[in-house]
């Protein structure tokens, strides 16, 4: 199973890179649909990873392919600035698979 970042900056794209994470850097809500049907092409993909931004940016969209999808997984992260939420694993846990853990 591969992972693929979608990024709005040079630096986390590179990191990613560096980690051995293929992935492209956009800005655009229509580059950020374009980024992820690619990615879906590719059924080796098992984690789409997308910066906090670029959700936001593209919500209706990433959220409409998340919940009639099964795989990929899609995986929010921050970008180099850390980040904007201010979200425990705990509530991140029970976002994600329902479960309350205390």
């Amino acid at each position: 199973m591969k992972m693929f970042v979608i990024s709005d900056n040079n630096d986390t794209f590179t990191g990613m890179k560096l980690c051995g994470v293929n992935g492209v850097v956009v800005h655009t809500e229509e580059e950020v649909v374009a980024a992820v049907e690619r990615a879906l092409e590719d059924k080796s993909i098992g984690i789409i990873m997308i910066t906090e931004k670029l959700r936001r940016l593209a919500d209706s969209y990433i959220s409409q392919k998340m919940n009639s999808l099964g795989e990929p997984l899609f995986l929010e992260i921050p970008d180099r600035h850390g980040s904007t939420r201010n979200s425990s694993m705990s509530s991140f846990i029970s976002t994600s698979i329902g479960l309350k853990v205390d």
